[in-house]
């Protein structure tokens, strides 16, 4: 069998940076990559936490569950403790030094370091000369952060050059953009008074680094090859210049257009256009310009979309610019040098051949920076940095000598129940309401109460919950369609006319065991006499776990009621069906039942192993044996600790099961069959797999998280990174019942022992 490495899946993302309608180019790409995430997986949950920066208030849309004052220290320690209880599998931070509150930004973590999830974080800005400030803010970040994504390769070599982060930590993502038709810019000019006149644009917010002084400078030159000629500035001067200083910069810019007789020739939008008015400015351009000052800028959304759209691009040489517009994309003139822009712009209008040669690359090269590609790129580095963030195959310590289980309590299980029945689901300890009840669940509690009240645990609570499941059972009991129903809302409907095989299957097996270990008459007749109709009614199932837990069931009925012929004919049928899958399925290092594992595995040699042994079948019990033995072996790790089959193995045939999620239910069911195995068998091995699997709950497990609770409830399974912080009813009962089970193996163990003491005397 080989080992599976695929990445875990991802299905809820926490995402935190700025949001519209804050005016910024990180507010737009945090919403841009929100709806291309949300496209590319529509059943992913994804919770946006928005900055605000300070004396702002922004009628964020409902996307954004969570806001940050970006000054208060205490909010985001808050925000974290928010983020935590939300459990998402990941965490996606856009990162910009002047978006977080404190020294370069060293609010941000506080909310990092708190975090359970692993955080992927994207850096719109990557420092080649930062400040000590900046500095330790920025190792930290990479430090708590189990993915970087950078926009281009210079971005990736300065982070391993001037920052020493191992190139493996690093991810390149493009700057996301729309996929929009490659149209002729004719097409959306006359939406803008523009028909008949060759356009340039620059857009984005409006500040002094971007270099539209000498765009305007070279407007003389340019104007008088081609009067037709208008250069349109879009976009809003940015909020923080229009803090410090108003207006001052757009009318600096305006005034040297005046002074060089090119007013007509210019045309500011001072506006923050939606998606598609930017879209439809950016098609009806013929040129588009990025004269920006300084080289030191790794990322361009603007420029992104320019060249996704193509457009034929002017830009100065700034390092983004660099490496999208190589391979002849673009055209790359000097900083600071009105002559240069002049000369090359007009020379693309003059050539057309060349400019459309120009449009035609930069599209292709765009092709790769469509949202929907990005966002895949996203969703499988989340996946990698999920299966990175697991220590599984770290060695953990642990107190010598055995790990005793606790002692039984309902408490957990009383919480979760009402008059109607066990609910199936949490939030966090809470009983959500919303989900119902299912007969799964309520036939494993019946069958706990019954044991924990046999051993006068509890027994005031047990008897009550008794009485209540068992009710639950017998209305979930189709009688005129001889079925078992198994989901109920909360309004007590029934979701279905029939429910699963297993639900059925669960159902006798409660109603079996419950006969056999019940010290009340009254319940005891209840079950017989609901089993004596379900019996018959079980034939039809075939599904595999259905008949193991049949099998479960009609084995402890018959310790009651040993001359019960339909019993008896349907346990002979069952465990012939189930020798006859192990046999068929199994071959040279696959000794198992069917082509996959999936979940509730080790029900199905238990069942062997109990059926061989009522039935006197050696040959059953001897095969049941060994299935279980190859189970025990695949779910022991390479720290020889208990390790049950994940659920993302579902449906890998032949192949050694992936890790996670685990699940409860999987180390009580191993319990079990490690009981079943050593009333056949004494073997010392069986409760010592036994007691493994139930240190799984403990803390013994890949991650050395303890999923018992203190209130002796239990987590609902172990994802490749934490515990799912949820309490549901099938996880709680897993733990109690296992509890329950591997102290009758451990009396039963020492019993072996005192006979064979005994037998040596004698």
């Amino acid at each position: 069998m080989s080992n599976q490495s695929l990445p875990p899946s991802v299905n809820h993302v926490a995402l935190i940076g700025n949001f519209p309608p804050r005016q910024c180019g990180i507010a737009t790409f945090t919403a841009d990559l929100h709806a291309a995430l949300k496209s590319a997986k529509p059943s992913a949950h994804l919770s946006v936490v928005a900055m605000t920066d300070p004396g702002q208030s922004y009628a964020y849309p409902g996307d954004v569950g969570y806001e940050i004052a970006q000054n208060d220290p205490d909010a985001y320690v808050a925000a974290a403790g928010h983020i935590d209880a939300l459990n998402p599998d990941v965490v996606s931070i856009q990162h910009e030094f002047g978006i977080y509150g404190g020294a370069s930004g060293e609010l941000l973590l506080k909310l990092v370091e708190r975090l359970r999830a692993p955080i992927v974080t994207t850096l719109h800005t990557v420092l080649t000369d930062p400040t000590p400030a900046e500095r330790r803010v920025m190792n930290a970040l990479a430090r708590h952060s189990s993915r970087l994504v950078v926009m281009t390769d210079m971005a990736r070599a300065i982070l391993t050059d001037t920052w020493k982060i191992p190139t493996d930590k690093i991810a390149v993502i493009p700057h996301g953009i729309p996929d929009l038709p490659f149209l002729d810019p004719a097409f959306q000019k006359h939406h803008f008074g523009l028909d008949g006149s060759k356009v340039a644009l620059t857009f984005g917010l409006l500040s002094p680094n971007k270099g539209i002084e000498n765009m305007i400078a070279a407007l003389p030159a340019l104007v008088k090859a081609h009067p037709d000629l208008v250069y349109v500035v879009l976009g809003a001067t940015h909020p923080h210049l229009i803090a410090r200083e108003g207006e001052a910069y757009r009318q600096s810019l305006q005034d040297k257009a005046r002074a060089l007789g090119v007013t007509d020739h210019v045309r500011f939008i001072n506006e923050y256009v939606d998606t598609l008015t930017l879209q439809a400015w950016l098609s009806a351009a013929d040129i588009y310009v990025t004269p920006y000052l300084n080289e030191a800028q790794i990322t361009s959304g603007t420029l992104s979309y320019a060249v996704g759209l193509g457009k034929a691009v002017v830009s100065t040489p700034y390092w983004h610019a660099q490496e999208l517009l190589a391979n002849d994309t673009g055209a790359l003139v000097p900083f600071a040098d009105p002559a240069a822009l002049a000369e090359t712009i007009a020379a693309l209008l003059d050539n057309h051949a060349r400019r459309d040669r120009l449009r035609s690359r930069a599209y292709d090269a765009g092709r790769a920076m469509i949202w929907p590609v990005v966002a895949k790129s996203y969703f499988d580095l989340f996946a990698q940095a999920r299966a990175d963030a697991s220590p599984s195959g770290t060695v953990h310590a642990f107190p010598q000598g055995k790990l005793a289980p606790p002692s039984s309590t309902l408490a957990a299980v009383d919480r979760m129940t009402d008059g109607c029945g066990m609910l199936q689901h949490s939030r966090s300890s809470i009983a959500d309401r919303r989900h119902g009840y299912c007969l799964d669940d309520n036939a494993r509690a019946l069958m706990l109460a019954v044991g924990l009240k046999s051993e006068d645990i509890e027994a005031e609570c047990a008897a009550r919950i008794i009485d209540t499941c068992a009710a639950f059972v017998e209305y979930a009991w189709d009688e005129k369609r001889s079925v078992f129903r198994n989901f109920m809302d909360y309004q007590r409907s029934w979701l279905e006319k029939e429910g699963s095989q297993d639900s059925h299957g669960r159902a006798l097996w409660s109603l079996g065991r419950v006969a056999a270990d019940t010290d009340d008459h009254g319940v005891r007749v209840w079950a017989t006499t609901l089993a004596d109709q379900v019996i018959p009614a079980s034939e039809r199932l075939d599904a595999p776990r259905a008949m193991a837990f049949s099998v479960l069931g009609l084995t402890s009925y018959l310790t009651v009621y040993p001359g019960h012929r339909p019993a008896q004919r349907l346990l002979q049928s069952f465990a012939n069906r189930l020798h006859d899958m192990l046999i068929r399925e199994r071959r040279g290092g696959w000794d198992w039942f069917e082509p996959d594992l999936s979940y509730d595995n080790a029900r199905l040699p238990e069942a062997l192993i109990r059926a061989g042994s009522q039935l006197s079948r050696t040959e059953m019990v001897s095969d049941g044996l060994a299935a279980l033995t190859w189970l025990a072996d695949v779910q022991t790790s390479e720290n020889h600790e208990f390790r049950p089959v994940g659920t993302e193995s579902f449906g890998i045939a032949y192949k050694r099961p992936r890790p996670f999620d685990q699940q409860p239910l999987e180390a009580w069911a191993m319990i079990d069959a490690c009981s079943a195995a050593y009333a056949v068998s004494p073997d010392p091995a069986w409760p010592l797999r036994a007691e493994a699997a139930f240190n799984w709950y403990l803390g013994r497990n890949d991650l050395g998280l303890r999923l018992a609770t203190a209130t002796q409830g239990c987590y609902d399974g172990l994802q490749v990174d934490r515990v799912n912080l949820n309490q549901g009813a099938e996880s709680i009962l897993s733990f109690q019942l296992a509890a329950l089970s591997l102290r009758q193996l451990q009396a039963a163990v020492r019993a072996q022992a005192e006979q064979t003491g005994m037998t040596r005397a004698g």
